[in-house]
């Protein structure tokens, strides 16, 4: 048996055990969970930064460094998500319906776990924490599979949660890591049928796209983040610069974060010079059309390729509209189904934008960096889904669950 086929059967036999947990017990481990996380942080941040330094070394992109980079703050909002995990009602057996058919069948649907989720993502160390989180609570095994730049961070906090679980006398095996960074056991990953009954890619558009291509295990697509910002004619201007500036500026290797601007015709001329004093405090560039190259100085004259750009950098794009018809139709074709936001004091265009924007969360007056599982409530997310069919936006505990029919019968057979 092979290295990935031995982690496949080890996680179907963990699925039985993790059935049999109750509600309080799982919520009991994962707040132990959180608190190991905590006590044991400066072993985490250690591994932590042997990864950011061989990242450094490397020369890569220092910019996306931050995905990367865990800290004590971070690693307190692990915690925080997996103790709020344990808070919130489990979805798992909940009976949606119960209808008595007129032979005397009683027929309902019933809440259950996805079985065993793979999940492939990049340099983020905290997803670690968040997916076995979310998976544990709703009653799925779960098997990662990191980024080889991530690889001793996601080993020291795999070892701080299965370390609990053996302390707790839960199956350690609900929780594995592939460990071997070797790109040929990710394409086997993608190919487990028998092993894993969904697969969820959490990273750049490159990841995504090459697990959606390659993947025979039936995949849940978390998109890219082209999100937009339209400042509509009748915007509050500093109000949009304040949100236009927290949703670029606040964290730039994030998925929610802003983009690519919309500006109406009629105030770009009023807008652009004061946002650019402001973004200049964060050395933003903008690269807009002739319009915005006009209104302000320092714009750089944009191309068709940055409409449709996910920078993760400190680059927004700008483009003017001469209507509300317009942005629409500018940020339905270029967003990738993320994100949008609308300034407005406009009722009307409020609810068009809400109504017509193609997209899996759409604002009136607020930054696109809400977009967030914990922001909504529901607990740490396994990824914004930017797809339509099973899950949607940001993917709290019931995404991970699917259904199943329940029949009651007294005998009853079919004529």
């Amino acid at each position: 048996m092979g290295y990935i086929e031995e982690i496949g059967t080890k996680a179907q036999g963990a699925k039985v055990p993790l059935s049999k947990l109750s509600s309080v017990k799982k919520d009991e481990v994962l707040c132990k969970v959180a608190d190991a996380l905590v006590s044991r942080a400066e072993f985490i941040l250690e591994e932590n930064k042997s990864d950011a330094d061989e990242w450094v070394r490397k020369g890569k992109d220092e910019g996306m460094l931050d995905r990367l980079l865990l800290s004590e703050d971070r690693i307190e909002g692990m915690a925080i998500g997996l103790r709020q995990l344990a808070g919130l009602e489990d979805p798992v057996g909940e009976v949606l319906y119960m209808k008595e058919r007129p032979n005397g069948l009683m027929i309902g649907e019933k809440r259950v776990p996805l079985g065993v989720v793979g999940i492939i993502y990049e340099s983020r160390p905290n997803v670690t924490a968040d997916a076995f989180g979310l998976c544990f609570k709703t009653g799925n095994v779960v098997i990662l599979k990191g980024g080889s730049d991530a690889i001793n961070s996601n080993k020291a906090i795999i070892k701080v949660i299965r370390d609990v679980l053996e302390t707790c006398e839960v199956e350690p095996d609900v929780v594995q890591l592939i460990e071997s960074t070797d790109r040929e056991v990710t394409k086997a990953f993608m190919k487990m049928n028998d092993y894993i009954d969904v697969l969820i890619p959490r990273g750049g558009a490159g990841l995504i796209k090459t697990v959606v291509e390659e993947s025979t295990v039936p995949v849940i697509e978390t998109g890219t983040g082209n999100c937009h910002i339209y400042v509509d004619k009748y915007a509050d201007l500093d109000m949009a610069i304040n949100i236009i500036f927290n949703a670029k500026t606040s964290r730039i290797s994030v998925c929610n974060a802003c983009e690519s601007l919309v500006v109406h015709k009629e105030v770009v001329g009023k807008l652009l010079p004061a946002l650019k004093k402001r973004l200049d405090e964060k050395k933003v560039e903008l690269r807009g059309d002739a319009a915005a190259v006009k209104a302000a100085s320092g714009i750089k004259k944009a191309t068709e390729e940055d409409w449709g750009k996910e920078y993760l950098d400190y680059i927004l794009s700008i483009k003017t509209v001469d209507s509300i018809d317009e942005a629409i139709a500018h940020i339905n074709k270029y967003n990738t189904g993320h994100s949008e936001a609308i300034i407005t004091r406009d009722y009307e265009n409020a609810q068009r934008f809400l109504n017509e924007i193609d997209a899996a969360a759409v604002y009136v007056n607020a930054s696109t960096r809400f977009t967030d599982g914990f922001e909504f409530g529901l607990g740490a997310e396994i990824g914004i889904s930017t797809q339509k069919l099973h899950a949607r936006g940001p993917m709290g505990l019931k995404a991970l669950t699917t259904t199943k029919f329940i029949i009651y019968g007294n005998g009853q057979v079919r004529e």
